[in-house]
């Protein structure tokens, strides 16, 4: 494939310098060095290779990466890598997919407080699934499951929400069987949604005793104990979305889905459809509407895309995937083994070291005039590293 026509980079790099200059008091430093990573990316600023073709001679400079999590360019390859690491995680069993999301009031303060109210979504939905898996009136087994957050709605709004792979099943309470779902049924949903919506809640109301939530703006009279309790009444009586897909067609349909979903960003680029007078237009899908009439095309100001972009710039070394109960990165490989002994199905292959070498001897560059191997015959330095670009001082 071809480099997209458009990208998000192309928007930064001719409209960001101005916009920074002018929302300097409004921007985090993580916002700028995504502004900044993404305008760099696979340009001279960050250096790169000169490649020759060891077959026709053709010469070819391939500039490096930024390898930021929320650049659209840099997922691709993140997505593989670690797609190749879960493949061996994967039952014969059913998987199935269970998205929990935020009501719009709760998203509005979480995005001033995004590392308290994205972590509570995180772990309070992996409690939820948890805790009702284990009741013996719905599976009864300790399972394991795997969230994915996302902050974005197709046409770039904030809607926070966390996407479960979960597989069909699990350990009895004494490990000595494998307990399965019902076929082409997981956990009922208006259970799942009430407890959520309780846990959440109680949780949400111990961090905010104890000094953990900020409130700016129009939001700011929440940090009265009072004026919060009241704006979390109407909260307790309205449904919260919590939903089951139907299950996956096996595991190769779940590994297409992470594929899809682990290494996602607010948006793609292969979704701009224009950079002109009007503005930045691209496609984006109205859930609301049905067939095709859902799929339509927006346009946004410039710096209206750009706000919306960098709404979705998580705080450093938050995790945006994560592992809960038999899947924990601690306890994943003996739950696994053990799974897998119950279902008397084969233990996962452990790659071979031949495998390994024939990894690592396979050419990273390809060329594509001949199709034989590109070598690389010169190192080019990057002119600076990735930073937030200086701000203006004010007069």
């Amino acid at each position: 494939m071809g480099r997209p026509a458009l990208e998000v980079a192309d928007v930064l790099r001719k409209y960001g310098p101005a916009w920074r200059a002018e929302q300097r008091a409004h921007l985090s430093l993580a916002q700028l060095k995504v502004m900044s990573a993404i305008e760099q990316c696979r340009s001279a600023a960050l250096g790169g290779h000169l490649l020759r073709c060891e077959g026709c001679g053709t010469d070819q400079i391939a500039y490096n990466s930024c390898r930021n999590r929320h650049c659209p360019k840099c997922q691709s390859s993140a997505a593989k890598r670690w797609l190749e690491a879960r493949q061996a995680d994967l039952l014969p069993v059913e998987y199935y997919h269970v998205v929990f999301t935020l009501p719009a009031p709760i998203a509005a303060i979480a995005y001033q407080n995004k590392a308290v109210i994205y972590g509570l979504l995180f772990d309070v939905a992996a409690e939820t699934l948890i805790r009702i898996a284990a009741d013996p009136k719905h599976l009864g087994a300790r399972i394991g499951a795997t969230l994915v957050l996302h902050t974005w709605g197709s046409a770039l709004t904030h809607h926070p929400h966390v996407h479960g792979i979960v597989p069909g099943g699990g350990l009895s309470a004494d490990g000595q069987r494998w307990v399965a779902c019902r076929p082409r049924f997981f956990l009922p949903v208006r259970v799942l949604s009430r407890l959520f919506r309780r846990r959440f809640l109680e949780e949400l109301e111990l961090a905010h005793r104890a000094g953990r939530l900020r409130f700016l703006g129009e939001h700011a009279a929440l940090a009265d104990a009072a004026t919060f309790t009241r704006f979390l009444a109407p909260l307790r009586a309205c449904e919260w979305v919590v939903y089951a897909k139907r299950p996956f067609a096996g595991p190769e349909a779940v590994l297409a889905y992470l594929s899809r979903y682990t290494h996602r960003v607010a948006i793609s680029n292969s979704r701009l459809l224009a950079i002109d007078e009007r503005g930045v237009s691209f496609r984006w899908k109205d859930y609301r509407a049905k067939g095709r009439t859902r799929y339509k095309t927006m346009t946004l100001a410039p710096a209206e895309f750009m706000r919306r972009f960098l709404l979705h710039v998580l705080p450093g070394g938050f995790h945006r995937i994560r592992h809960y109960a038999l899947l924990a990165n601690g306890a994943r490989s003996a739950s696994l083994a053990l799974a897998r002994k119950l279902l008397d199905v084969p233990a996962a292959p452990a790659p071979s070291s031949a495998d390994d070498l024939a990894d690592d001897a396979a050419p990273r560059f390809i060329c594509r005039h001949c199709g034989r191997p590109m070598l690389v015959v010169e190192i080019i330095s990057g002119q600076r590293a990735i930073r937030a670009p200086p701000l203006p001082l004010a007069a």
